[in-house]
């Protein structure tokens, strides 16, 4: 991980400590409403607990297990690191849902839009305020006004997400690849260099193995069927191969193209904790023929098993895959359909899972999220 330059911390308006609040858990009652009830969490390596327990506040578009894209998942996985450590991290979605009351994931407490109204009030008492994606500006000027750290997570390198990035008097920002950071802090030298960010850190979206091992199938599966996934490449490359299974899975977001060819099967859109059994276990090649990924945490799920990864060649993926990475042109379909055709001999295929599993151990999530706390407890003044 990097870091950039600190800034003098701010101080937060002096309060009282107020009691942590209860979890609240699912209920049977709840079941309907707040969608299936994740597995038991299978926490990552025992946290040493901080010294001081801080409230941290979360604001959010979606969360899991109902939205389950790479980004809710990612924080989801920092925040875990957090609760146990002994911190209160709390998630208020700005979008409504089907969701009607609070429920518990792994520690973390989600509010729905539709349950409560006192989000404002939730932030005042914060000790730090976290955002991303379209809820940096609002959230960023509740921290100024009330006096609190304010933390944006950065998982797109795109001038717009970048710039709302730095109009939030950000105290940290965290990005999710040293590609978003290396274009966030080029855009700041250009452009805005007063408002950078008074603290960076890098945090690569952490992956549990042990969450996600299992022994892949015989599927060249990809992951989210719109447009900038590639989801026209796939079906593409499965109309030229009908000889081979492949796997649609529906995503969080975007328009999906479904079409029907007799050697595809389409899933339709699942929360994380399901993605091991009913989608990773039937996977022997995942592609991400992607127009833009930062980064590419499914790549990592996948990895971990050692399912070969097939992907277009954009910064954040090469960044991910490393000596890993298979990749391939988006637009060539011959050339994806070449890779397919080589993985289909078992000598190939197997010094590709192999490459795939000593990146993935690589990628091991326990030094970034161990900072990552350092770093927020390191906000409380």
């Amino acid at each position: 991980m990097t870091e950039g330059s600190p800034r003098p911390a701010r101080k937060p308006a002096t309060r009282k400590p107020r009691a942590k609040k209860p979890a609240v858990p699912v209920t049977v009652e709840d079941a309907a409403v707040a969608g299936p009830k994740p597995e038991p969490a299978r926490t990552p390596k025992a946290a040493e607990k901080a010294a001081v327990p801080m409230r941290i506040v979360v604001r959010v578009h979606g969360y899991p297990p109902r939205h389950n894209a790479g980004s809710e998942w990612m924080v989801h996985s920092m925040l875990r690191a957090l609760v146990a450590r002994g911190h209160d991290a709390t998630v208020w979605l700005s979008r409504y849902s089907a969701d009607r009351k609070p429920y518990d994931l792994d520690g973390v407490q989600v509010i729905p839009f539709a349950a409560r109204m006192d989000f404002a009030d939730a932030a005042k008492h914060a000790d730090v305020i976290l955002s991303y994606w379209e809820n940096v500006p609002a959230a960023g000027a509740l921290a100024r006004g009330f006096g609190r750290p304010f933390v944006v997570v950065a998982h797109n390198a795109s001038r717009l997400a970048l710039r709302n990035l730095g109009s939030a008097s950000t105290a940290l920002a965290v990005y999710n690849s040293q590609f978003v950071q290396a274009e966030a802090e080029q855009m700041f030298a250009e452009y805005r260099p007063s408002s950078r960010p008074d603290r960076s850190i890098v945090v690569r979206p952490p992956v549990f193995a042990d969450e996600y091992r299992t022994t892949p199938g015989d599927c060249i599966t990809l992951i989210n069927m719109c447009a900038d996934k590639g989801g026209h490449v796939f079906w593409r490359l499965a109309e030229r191969l009908p000889d081979r299974k492949f796997l649609a899975v529906t995503g969080a977001y975007g328009d999906q193209i479904i079409e029907h060819l007799p050697n595809v099967e389409v899933l339709e859109h699942l929360p994380g904790h399901r993605m091991r059994d009913e989608v990773y276990a039937r996977t022997r090649i995942l592609l991400m023929p992607s127009a833009h990924e930062s980064w590419g945490r499914t790549a990592i799920e996948a990895m971990v098993s050692g399912i070969p990864v097939v992907a277009s060649p954009t910064p954040g993926l090469a960044e991910s895959l490393g000596e890993a990475g298979i990749f391939a042109e988006r637009a060539d379909v011959d050339a994806w359909a070449s890779v397919l055709d080589r993985l289909g001999d078992d000598a190939e295929w197997a010094a590709a899972s192999e490459r795939a599993l000593t990146r993935a151990k690589a990628l091991d999530p326990a030094d970034d999220l161990a900072h990552w706390c350092e770093v927020i407890e390191s906000l409380k003044g």
